[in-house]
């Protein structure tokens, strides 16, 4: 049999000082409070540990309480009423106090974080090691944007890096950091093209040299052509890769040219072990933004990480 707590003066109801629906239920405004969050009540079940009909049904319960439509279905989530956000505003505070007196002393669930996996060995995972050490615990996933934000629509993660920000308004986000992108190949192959700092000169030089990506359609390298040397890229890849690190391993070992970010390559150029092909006045950048799940920083574990990574951003 379902538990009901009735607003009383230990419910939110009192805490505001404003009526809420009578025969409010906690479960029912936890529910609610969850979809308003997340956008969705797809995204709201696995964190309330419930399934999405359910989730529907209590949505369908406090709708029927209220009287009040409190959300506009879409083609992909919902769209919180007026009176949703009115009463959002409501129980949120006392709901979140509510949560943290029931959590105290109990573990702090571990953060799921997701990004690319270059960004996540190289500047991320080093940038958490004072938390870890600390008794934070991280779930990490590597991926592309795109999937790694529809995982985080369906509850998966609550931190995502990203490399583009995320269409609509589920999902808030903010820039992390600026990544720059540098032409590159090992000093041999430097060698060939060395003395050729015109646009026109350099392209015809690097059609002699063999291109590395790590993708069939040039991503990064037609990018760079088209921002720093304003033409198309015609030429075909010799060595295609999975993922950068490979690019680099290749690039490194003598393979070729190819464009790399700067984190990743920045100590091979230190070492001399790689060469920067061209320094152009204005290099291409990727800005990175740190993406939140709705709800999320009730986790005070997930917060941590989160003001972890935005001042370490500021170095990078």
């Amino acid at each position: 049999m379902e538990n009901r707590t009735h607003a009383t003066a230990d419910t939110p109801a009192a805490a505001t000082g404003k009526q809420l629906p009578p025969h409010a239920d906690l479960n029912l405004l936890r529910t609610f409070l969850a979809v308003h969050r997340s956008g969705s009540f797809t995204a709201a079940a696995p964190r309330l540990g419930l399934s999405q009909p359910t989730v529907t049904a209590q949505i369908r319960t406090l709708e029927q309480q209220t009287g009040r439509e409190l959300f506009t279905r879409l083609p992909r989530g919902v769209e919180p009423t007026p009176y949703a956000h009115e009463l959002a505003g409501q129980i949120a505070g006392p709901l979140d106090a509510l949560a943290t007196l029931e959590d105290a002393g109990a573990t702090a669930a571990p953060v799921h974080l997701a990004g690319p996996s270059e960004l996540l060995c190289v500047r991320v995972l080093p940038a958490l090691v004072p938390l870890v050490a600390d008794g934070a615990e991280l779930r990490v996933t590597q991926g592309l944007s795109e999937p790694l934000l529809e995982e985080m629509r369906s509850g998966r993660h609550d931190l995502v890096i990203t490399t583009r920000r995320p269409r609509g308004r589920a999902l808030e986000s903010v820039p992390l950091s600026d990544e720059e992108y540098l032409l590159v190949a090992s000093s041999v192959w430097a060698e060939r093209v060395d003395g050729r700092p015109e646009a026109d000169e350099l392209c015809a030089a690097l059609r002699d040299v063999p291109m590395v990506t790590y993708a069939e359609d040039l991503p990064i390298v037609r990018r760079y052509w088209r921002s720093v040397f304003g033409r198309q890229l015609t030429a075909r890849a010799a060595v295609t890769v999975p993922n950068l690190y490979a690019v680099l391993s290749a690039v490194n070992a003598g393979a070729g040219f190819s464009v790399l970010p700067r984190s990743l390559c920045q100590e091979y150029l230190d070492s001399g072990r790689l060469a920067l092909l061209h320094d152009p006045e204005e290099p291409p950048l990727n800005t990175l933004f740190l993406v939140q799940r709705p709800g999320a920083d009730t986790n005070p574990a997930v917060r941590r990480v989160r003001d972890r990574l935005r001042q370490a951003a500021r170095a990078w």
